[in-house]
Order: C-alpha cells, then structure tokens, then sequence
C-alpha cells in the first residue's frame, strides 16, 4: 500500500465529520484511479457523503459515527469503475481500494 499525507483536513467546509488517521492507496486501485477522482471521494467520505452505498451500510455507518465503528463508503469513477474507501473504527487508518483488494 502506498501512504501519503492527510491534506483533506483542509476541506472546502473546514469541518470534518471525523478523522481521516493516515490515508493509504492499495497499488491496484494506484493504477487504475485518478488522483483527482480519488481526492473528491476521499473529501465526500470524510464529511459523511457515503456515495454509493446500499441503505444498511449508510445506516451502519451513520450509526458508527454516533457509537464507533469502520466507515464504509463506495464511489465510482467517471467511467464506472467501483472503488471503496474504508475507514477503521479507531480513525487511525483510512484506505483506498478496489473491490477485488478487500
């Protein structure tokens, strides 16, 4: 996995709705996702904009901001391509990958 720094902390709004910890990238999802594309989802998960998730995941993680617990988002790219990005319950890691990496 590839680590870089956390700059998202300086989102649009200012106000996150949790921490980040460090942002990893699996080299699959490296190779096959825009920076650009993977910086907007990442900004979109971290306020609390869960993308494409089914209803239950938006629920539990919802419910996990409140009471602890992983955060689950899933985006897609321009050309559909399905990513995710998955934040631990302790908020000390966050990683961005493809479904086939999990």
């Amino acid at each position: 996995m590839i680590a870089f720094n956390d700059s998202a902390d300086s989102s649009s709004s200012g106000h996150l709705r949790f921490p980040s910890g460090q942002i990893v990238i699996t080299p699959n999802a490296l190779s096959q996702l825009s920076p650009s594309e993977v910086l907007v989802a990442l900004k979109r998960h971290l306020n609390g904009d869960w993308g494409d998730c089914c209803s239950e995941d938006r629920q539990a993680n919802d419910q996990a901001l409140e009471s602890g617990g992983r955060l689950f988002s899933v985006y897609h790219t321009e050309d559909q391509q399905k990513f995710w990005i998955i934040t631990e319950a302790d908020y000390t890691l966050t990683t961005v990958l493809m479904p086939e990496d999990y």
